[in-house]
């Protein structure tokens, strides 16, 4: 892909997200990311109780290089320990929507002040075989924040250039053997990490909703 910085500001990403490509967000969650390599698996969790949760994708305004906010999850968590994710967590019955639950539990896990938060669209949601429906709400984040780790959750907080996310030669696919099924899915290591499943499948969906 060549490197065009001017699609990877935080104000194009806003319009991108504004404007996706794809179809409607509510009926194509089956159509991106790693649902499409795994459809047996997906139809099957689709017929569990799922629970609502929301992750926030959070797109720093860097001038003409927008980044993205990555957590690592305590390596003592029952669920994704030690983990790359978005941050993010259940929807509680006091959030008025997805975008309030991403918001808040952004600011419990890393202290991200909300005024520095806007919201700019949603990503179809990520059925997770662990029993979720993410709704992954996107965001631009507006410099001059401080964060604050809540150490029962978060180990570590990092940023990624957006312009490495959407690059498709970044992606890489590959397969775990999961309760005796082939389980497909991305990965994109960066530097020492190594992004991958649920969270890489929301970052491929973001690629291929607002730019590929």
């Amino acid at each position: 892909m060549t490197d065009r910085p001017s699609l990877y500001t935080a104000a194009e990403f806003r319009r991108r997200a504004l404007h996706q490509n794809g179809g409607p967000i509510e009926s194509s969650w089956r159509d991106h990311g790693d649902h499409i390599l795994n459809p047996d698996i997906v139809e099957q969790v689709a017929t569990f109780k799922l629970r609502d949760a929301a992750v926030l994708v959070p797109v720093i305004d860097d001038g003409d290089r927008a980044s993205v906010i990555f957590t690592q999850r305590t390596a003592t968590l029952r669920k994704h320990s030690g983990q790359i994710a978005f941050p993010g967590g259940k929807i509680d019955e006091v959030d008025r929507s997805p975008e309030q639950a991403a918001i808040r539990e952004t600011r419990e896990e890393i202290g991200l002040d909300d005024t520095f938060v806007e919201t700019v669209g949603r990503l179809p949601n990520y059925l997770a075989s662990t029993g979720f429906r993410i709704t992954p709400v996107l965001a631009v984040v507006r410099r001059g924040f401080e964060l604050h780790l809540n150490p029962s959750e978060v180990d570590d907080v990092f940023e990624v250039p957006l312009s490495f996310l959407m690059d498709p030669a970044n992606h890489t696919r590959d397969k775990r053997m999961i309760d005796g099924l082939d389980r497909h899915f991305y990965r994109m290591p960066y530097e020492t990490r190594m992004i991958w499943g649920i969270t890489a499948g929301i970052v491929r969906t973001l690629y291929e909703r607002l730019y590929a």
